[in-house]
C-alpha cells in the first residue's frame, strides 16, 4: 500500500491522531472530516484544504512535525459541495462550530482556490488571517473544462478517477516523488463517485478570484519547478495577482510536495507563521517561540546561503 512505502510514521499518526466527523449543515450527509492536532488554546491554527485526489490524512507529515514544534493545525475532508458559495458557507460554519474566529489556511491546488474564494466570501467580516497557496490557481478556466463541469456528476467514478489520474506526473520520478504519487492513488482510490464529481465540479467550474478583496491578507506562493499540473501561466498568473506575496520555490516536488518535500514544505509554512509569533494571531504555543523561532532562523539562512551558491 502507498501509505507504508510514504513513510513508517503514517499509521503511528493514524493511531495517534482521532478523525473527527462534523455535521453542520441542515443535510446530515454533509460531513465534515478533520484532525485536530496541537495545543487547543490556539485560537487561530493552520488548516489544509486538500486537492481533488486528497483526504485529510495527506497532510501527515506537516500535522506530525508541526505539532511537535507546538502549532496547532487542523487538516480538513470536505464534504460534497457542487458550488463555491455553498463550500464557502458550510466552511463558515464549520469555522464557527470550532469557535474559530480566525484561521491561516493552507490549500494545495482545488484547496488553494477554495482557500482563495473563502478568503473573497468573507472579505466584509474576515475570517483569514493569512493563506499558504501550494501549486494552487486563481482562475478555474485554466483547465479548459468549464464546459464539462456540469456533467461530472453523471460520471462513475472510474471515469473520473481516470480524469484525475491524467494529471499526475509520469515518466521517472525520485523514490520519494514515486511513493507520494502511490499514497495519492490510494487517497483517490478512497473517494466515492460524489466526492469525486462534486470536486472536479468545483475544480472547473467557471470562476476566478477577486483580488482587490483580498489583497490586504498575507499570502506566500508555494510551487515547483518540476513538472505538475499546473501551467507555466497559471503560475504566473498567481505571481501577478499576489505582486507583494512571498515566494517559497521547491526545485522538485511535482504534484504534492507536501509528502515527498515536507522538510523544505514544513520549512517554508514555520517562516510563513513566524510573522505572527507574539500576536493573538499566532498559531503557536508561546511557549515554544523562542527555541523553535531560532531553530527556524538557523535554517532558513542556511537554506538561502546554499541557494545564493549554487
Amino acid at each position: 500500500m502507498g501509505e507504508i512505502k510514504v513513510s513508517p510514521d503514517y499509521n503511528w499518526f493514524r493511531s495517534t491522531v482521532p478523525l473527527k466527523k462534523i455535521i453542520v449543515d441542515d443535510d446530515d450527509s454533509k460531513v465534515w472530516s478533520l484532525y485536530d492536532a496541537g495545543p487547543r488554546s490556539i485560537r487561530c491554527p493552520l488548516i489544509f484544504l486538500p486537492p481533488v485526489s486528497g483526504t485529510a490524512d495527506v497532510f501527515f507529515q506537516q500535522i506530525l512535525a508541526l505539532t511537535g514544534w507546538g502549532y496547532r493545525v487542523i487538516a480538513l475532508q470536505y464534504p460534497v459541495y457542487w458550488d463555491h458559495l455553498e463550500f464557502c458557507d458550510g466552511f463558515r460554519k464549520l469555522l464557527d462550530h470550532l469557535q474559530l474566529d480566525k484561521v491561516h489556511l493552507f490549500g494545495a491546488s482545488l484547496g488553494g482556490f477554495l482557500a482563495q474564494k473563502f478568503a473573497e466570501y468573507t472579505h466584509k467580516s474576515p475570517r483569514v488571517q493569512s493563506l499558504i497557496l501550494c501549486n494552487a490557481f486563481s482562475d478555474t478556466s485554466i483547465f479548459n473544462q468549464t464546459w464539462t463541469a456540469n456533467s461530472f456528476w453523471l460520471m462513475p467514478a472510474f471515469m473520473l478517477k481516470k480524469i484525475v489520474l491524467g494529471n499526475f506526473a509520469s515518466g521517472p520520478v525520485d523514490p520519494e516523488m514515486a511513493d507520494g504519487i502511490d499514497f495519492m492513488v490510494d487517497r483517490l482510490e478512497s473517494l466515492g463517485q460524489s466526492e469525486l464529481a462534486s470536486r472536479l465540479t468545483l475544480n472547473c467550474q467557471n470562476s476566478y478570484v477577486e483580488p482587490h478583496k483580498i489583497r490586504d491578507i498575507p499570502v506566500t506562493i508555494m510551487d515547483v519547478f518540476d513538472q505538475s499540473a499546473l501551467s507555466t501561466e497559471a503560475k504566473e498568473e498567481m505571481y501577478k495577482l499576489y505582486p507583494n506575496g512571498r515566494r517559497a520555490h521547491l526545485k522538485t516536488g511535482g504534484n504534492f510536495p507536501y509528502l515527498c518535500r515536507s522538510a523544505e514544505v514544513n520549512l517554508y509554512i514555520q517562516i510563513h507563521l513566524l510573522q505572527f509569533h507574539g500576536t493573538r494571531y499566532a498559531a503557536i504555543d508561546p511557549s515554544m517561540v523562542s527555541a523553535e523561532e531560532l531553530e527556524v532562523q538557523k535554517i532558513s539562512l542556511h537554506a538561502s546561503s546554499e541557494q545564493e551558491e549554487q
